[in-house]
């Protein structure tokens, strides 16, 4: 692992230093690693609806394609 120094205002490490001891983290890297993971997570899932969302559309959103949908995710589910 490497190291990263960062500056903050006071009221930024205060904030950090409350959500350690409300949050259940051992240190403050910690919680920045955890905000770092959702962020990444975060902008995984922007950048899957932004190409979502400019795809062509197969066929009518109606009741049986969000019924078939629900299998689908209803089959992965179960194989986990």
């Amino acid at each position: 692992m490497t190291t990263m120094n960062i500056s903050l205002p006071e009221t930024m490490k205060t904030f950090i230093d409350r959500q350690v001891e409300q949050g259940g983290y051992s240190t403050s890297s910690e919680y920045m690693r955890d905000l770092i993971r959702k962020e990444q997570e975060r902008a995984k899932l922007r950048e899957a609806l932004l190409i979502g969302a400019s795809s062509e559309l197969l066929g009518p959103m109606d009741e049986k394609y969000f019924d078939e949908m629900r299998k689908s995710i209803r089959r992965r589910a179960a194989g986990r």
